[in-house]
């Protein structure tokens, strides 16, 4: 039994080198590049792997930018149920998409990550794939939702909540945009509650 888990550890450490190896590969060519003019092949090639492996680690090529989508679901889950008693799920979400702004720009790695933003923002393809991949954690918060509450199942408002709540977030470019404030506002007070001062004696509404 030691000698299989020893054989299962060794084989989950080389796993993860081996991730690891072709994620550096694939940053460094695409911030050399550019991502539509790097190939999985040439990633393949820099990894010392062959493209099979790539595929085996990442289903296509924008997921090398997205390495840590799971860890992502699981910081956005974790706000909600661990968070502060007399707090919100709007005002935890909020903390949390801030310090998320925070810890991408700050650290030895913070001016690499500032460049992998202007590669996606030049990207088309990159801006697409970010936000079908954000918005894959909504059954994750509806559910976390769910049960804050409760209930057997989502409703239909909490799936409404959910898939906005991060809809907001795609919105916003940094912890102090005002995007953010005004997002969950008008999520939890409602259209309704907005009354912009008119210029032509109309109102909105």
């Amino acid at each position: 039994m030691g000698a299989e888990r020893n054989q299962a550890g060794r084989r989950e450490r080389k796993k993860a080198a081996t991730r690891a190896l072709i994620l550096q590969a694939a940053q460094e060519l695409f911030l050399e590049r550019g991502f539509d003019a790097v190939s999985v092949r040439e990633i393949a090639d820099r990894a010392d792997v062959s493209p099979t492996t790539v595929f085996a680690h990442f289903p296509q090529k924008e997921a090398l930018l997205f390495a840590e989508e799971d860890a992502q679901r699981e910081r956005l889950v974790a706000a909600v149920r661990e968070r502060p008693d007399g707090l919100s799920i709007s005002e935890a979400l909020k903390a949390h998409y801030r310090a998320e702004f925070v810890a991408m720009w700050s650290g030895e790695d913070g001016e690499v990550r500032r460049r992998i933003m202007s590669l996606m923002e030049a990207t088309p393809t990159l801006q697409d794939y970010a936000s079908r991949m954000w918005l894959r954690h909504e059954d994750a918060l509806a559910a976390a939702i769910t049960e804050e509450f409760g209930l057997p199942q989502p409703s239909d408002e909490i799936r409404v909540y959910a898939r906005f709540a991060l809809q907001i977030q795609l919105l916003v470019t940094s912890d102090t945009d005002p995007m953010l404030d005004a997002g969950f506002r008008i999520l939890d007070q409602g259209w309704s509650r907005y009354h912009p001062a008119p210029e032509d004696g109309n109102r909105l509404s």
